[in-house]
């Protein structure tokens, strides 16, 4: 791994975290929806992404009041993410990992310390992550893969 891909990986697990812990209302919630989530489309495009994403959401999740269950659980679940969505056939898919893999893996969790139905935390972490990652995220890979953006972030 030299210093170029280091970098990226820093930088997209700065701007996660940071993104996360500064809108922490929206962030955290029962009901969440984490802008920062629209960066998860990103190993479609930037494969070497996926351990950023994988940081980012480890160091937000310090601070999800969870404890080792969010940082654990919660950063294991961005990282099968975006594995998956670094594997999505089309761009159309990209945002489907994230929203499928934190319903059921968040929602679980969410299901097990508030005592609710999974189908019913599975079904709101759903909603949040359809509108990170689909209201969000599919725009930005859009505006990605059609400007100059995506090459000058390769270059560098």
């Amino acid at each position: 791994m030299n210093i170029r891909t280091i970098t990226k990986i820093s930088l997209i697990a700065a701007i996660y975290a940071a993104l996360t812990i500064g809108l922490a209302p929206l962030s955290y919630n029962f009901v969440q929806l984490r802008i920062s989530e629209a960066l998860t489309v990103l190993p479609f495009i930037m494969p070497e992404s996926i351990l950023g994403l994988f940081i980012g959401c480890a160091i937000a999740n310090i601070y999800s009041g969870l404890g080792i269950y969010d940082i654990v659980f919660g950063s294991l679940a961005t990282l099968i993410s975006a594995f998956l969505t670094a594997k999505m056939p089309t761009k159309w898919l990209a945002p489907l990992p994230p929203v499928a893999v934190n319903a059921v893996i968040i929602g679980y969790m969410w299901s097990y310390f508030a005592q609710m139905p999974f189908y019913l935390t599975a079904g709101y972490v759903a909603i949040g992550q359809i509108g990170a990652c689909y209201l969000l995220g599919l725009p930005l890979l859009h505006l990605f893969t059609k400007s100059q953006i995506l090459k000058k972030i390769k270059e560098f």
